[in-house]
C-alpha cells in the first residue's frame, strides 16, 4: 500500500466514525490529535471530512521537529525492550524510561499499546533455537523430533516469562513517515478554522509555524516539564488550555466558575 492510499484512509475513518454517530447531522466538533494523530486531524480537517468542524488542535507535532527525528526513529524503537514480564512491567518501563511522566496516565495509556504474546520469542532464543537445529540436522536428521520438541518447550518458556509485546512494529511503517508529516506546517496554517498548539517547549516551532504564530495565524501554549505526552504527562493544564480556547472562541459556556 502506498502513502496516498494508506494516510487518507486514516482521515476518511475519522469522517466515518463521526457519521456513523451522528448520521447527516454531525454536532459541532473540535478536532484534537498528538504527534501523529495531529497529522491525521490537519489532514482531515483539510478535507472537509467534518462537515460541522469548528476547531482544531495539534498537540506536540511539528513538521521541521518530526522529520529531523525521523532519522533516529529506528534507533530509538531498537533500543525498546520487545517484551516486558507483565504489564506492571510495561507500565514502570514507560516512566522510567520518560516515555511518559505521569503513572497515573500510564497506567490507562500503556495497557492498550501491549498485547500478550502469541508464539513470540525474543530474537536471542530465536537465533539460539535455530542455529540448534542446523546443528542438529548436520549431526542427525533422525533426531529432528527431538529438536523440534526442544523448540516448543523454549517457545514456552519465553513466552512465559515475558507473555506481553507491542500491539504495533511501528519499524515496519517506515515506507511512511515522511508523508505523515511532510507539509504539514503550511497545511496547519491554511485551515481556515481556529487552531491550537500545544507545545512541550518553543525550541519545537519550525519556521513556517514561527512566522505564523507571529502573525496571529493560531493560539499557541508552551506547557513546560511536560514530554512528548504533553496530555498524559499533565492532562488538567491541556483540558484548562482547549477549555479556555473553546471559551475564547465562543464554542463553549464556562460552568462551575472556570475561570479561563
Amino acid at each position: 500500500m502506498t502513502f496516498s492510499a494508506f494516510f487518507p484512509s486514516l482521515c476518511r475513518d475519522v469522517g466515518n466514525v463521526v457519521e456513523a454517530m451522528y448520521g447527516d447531522l454531525p454536532p459541532p466538533i473540535m478536532l484534537i490529535g498528538h504527534s501523529m494523530g495531529g497529522a491525521i486531524a490537519v489532514h482531515t480537517a483539510s478535507s472537509n471530512l467534518v462537515p460541522s468542524l469548528l476547531g482544531l488542535c495539534m498537540i506536540d507535532v511539528v513538521e521541521g521537529t518530526a522529520m529531523d527525528a525521523l532519522n533516529s526513529m529506528q534507533n530509538f524503537l531498537r533500543g525498546r525492550p520487545k517484551t516486558f514480564k507483565s504489564l506492571e512491567n510495561a507500565i514502570e518501563w514507560s516512566v522510567k524510561s520518560g516515555q511518559i511522566r505521569n503513572l497515573e496516565s500510564a497506567r490507562v495509556s500503556m495497557v492498550g499499546q501491549v498485547k500478550q504474546c502469541e508464539g513470540i520469542t525474543s530474537p536471542e532464543g530465536s537465533k539460539s533455537i535455530v542455529e540448534g537445529i542446523i546443528e542438529e540436522e548436520e549431526e542427525d536428521e533422525e533426531g529432528s523430533e527431538s529438536v523440534n520438541k526442544r523448540k516448543k518447550e523454549d517457545d514456552m518458556e519465553t513466552k512465559k516469562d515475558h507473555p506481553y509485546t507491542w500491539r504495533i512494529e511501528l519499524a515496519k511503517t517506515e515506507k511512511y513517515w515522511d508523508g505523515w508529516f511532510r507539509g504539514l506546517s503550511n497545511l496547519f496554517l491554511s485551515c481556515p478554522i481556529p487552531k491550537l498548539l500545544l507545545l512541550a517547549g518553543v525550541d519545537r516551532l519550525d519556521k513556517d509555524l514561527t512566522i505564523g504564530q507571529m502573525q496571529g495565524k493560531f493560539q499557541m501554549q508552551v506547557l513546560p516539564q511536560c514530554g512528548h505526552a504533553v496530555h498524559e504527562d499533565a492532562p488538567d493544564k491541556v483540558a484548562e488550555a482547549v477549555a479556555t480556547f473553546l471559551i475564547r472562541h465562543r464554542f463553549a459556556e464556562p460552568i462551575g466558575g472556570f475561570q479561563w
